[in-house]
């Protein structure tokens, strides 16, 4: 990878509004932000999906399957950090670790991917994107709020615990799997396979977990940012910047199982680039990948959005999420903001409301991501 161009926001600590450089004014961003909270985690019945449970858990619900998922609650604990919700962090939490948290067999130590609203579970296995959100939500609440002395509130010690059982689960043993591929450092789509899902690869996530990790495990996640990083310059097309659901290690599509076309979880690619560009720099290789997406959804009409083979051949299924790719491609730009389709892109966003209706769960989350980094609010939070 060529050197980083631009120094990011963890050097710096300066995050850029980019919604007010392109001319939004600051009290309709924090209405918009503050909004947005209420309609996701308040009483709103078209557009939320956070719900309490009891006296002390909430859970975040994905609408379209009726299950909750590692993913989702991994979600709304970010969310909540940043928007210094404790009491709401603490219950999706709490939820997790009741009901989510594997404490035997050759999974224990990860967290089931899906179980009913009522904790009864889906699956007995993990799904490693809501594990490495885990444990960064964790890190920021532990260094915002500080540890709490009770157990799972000692946010600094999970996080640290949770990563260490990602890479050496099975070593001791011959127990289980873990989560990253220890020779390529590539995060796998499930602890038992050889092959990833590019939008699992978070190399600005990893560059946080060598800081404040065990020492012994720094130097693990050192290597991964960097193959991850390397990882998305293969896995995304070289003209249209558009990669597949699940790849090989290679950066080849997976398509055994239909999923090597870019589709849902492709989306988040661009938004991981924009973000790793926000908080570590500009690295030019990415830079060009998030231009390419930029480029080639210009002439796109969101009611048409539709599952494409990553040479952006459009297929007969309608994009399932249209909202969320409007919100992820808009946080591309946070990589190329000088794009000629930069303001484009985020005026359309800007434009588009909170999606209602059963499939609202992922195409609302990653809005609300995207509202905060275009807005500067999705920060790093550092050891007090």
């Amino acid at each position: 990878m060529s050197s980083v161009v631009r120094q990011g926001a963890f050097h710096t600590n300066q995050y850029r509004n980019m919604l007010f450089d392109y001319g939004y004014a600051l009290s309709e961003i924090e209405d918009r932000i503050h909004t947005c909270w209420k309609q996701l985690f308040g009483d709103s019945p078209d557009t939320r999906i956070y719900y309490e449970m009891g006296k002390d858990m909430g859970y975040m619900l994905d609408t379209g399957n009726v299950d909750v998922r590692t993913e989702g609650m991994s979600y709304g604990m970010m969310m909540a950090v940043q928007m210094d919700q404790q009491e709401i962090f603490d219950r999706i939490w709490r939820y997790t670790m009741e009901y989510m948290f594997i404490n035997e067999g050759p999974n224990a130590g990860y967290f089931a991917w899906s179980c009913l609203p009522d904790g009864t579970r889906n699956s007995d296995g993990p799904a490693p994107d809501g594990e490495e959100f885990f444990a960064l939500a964790l890190f920021f609440a532990s260094h915002r709020w500080g540890d709490k002395n009770e157990t799972p509130f000692d946010y600094g010690q999970q996080a640290r615990k949770l990563l260490n059982t990602c890479i050496h689960k099975g070593a001791e043993d011959g127990y289980g799997f873990p989560m990253w591929n220890l020779d390529n450092k590539l995060i796998k789509f499930v602890p038992s396979c050889e092959f990833t899902d590019p939008s699992y690869h978070l190399p600005h996530f990893y560059e946080l977990f060598a800081r404040w990790a065990n020492p012994e495990d720094q130097q693990f996640w050192m290597e991964a940012a960097v193959a991850s990083r390397h990882y998305l310059t293969t896995a995304c097309h070289k003209e249209t910047g558009l990669a597949p659901e699940y790849a090989y290690y290679d950066g080849t599509p997976n398509n055994e199982h239909g999923y090597g076309h870019f589709f849902s979880d492709s989306y988040r690619v661009a938004a991981n680039i924009g973000i790793d560009a926000e908080w570590f720099g500009v690295a030019p290789e990415l830079s060009m990948i998030a231009e390419r997406i930029l480029t080639f959804f210009s002439d796109k009409n969101p009611e048409d959005y539709r599952r494409y083979t990553v040479a952006g051949l459009p297929l007969e299924d309608k994009a399932l999420h249209p909202v969320a790719l409007i919100a992820t491609n808009a946080v591309a730009i946070m990589a190329s903001a000088n794009h000629e389709h930069a303001r484009s892109t985020v005026e359309r966003f800007w434009k588009t409301p909170l999606r209602t209706g059963s499939r609202r769960y992922y195409d609302n989350c990653l809005y609300l991501f995207a509202l905060l980094a275009l807005s500067g609010r999705y920060r790093i939070w550092h050891p007090q």
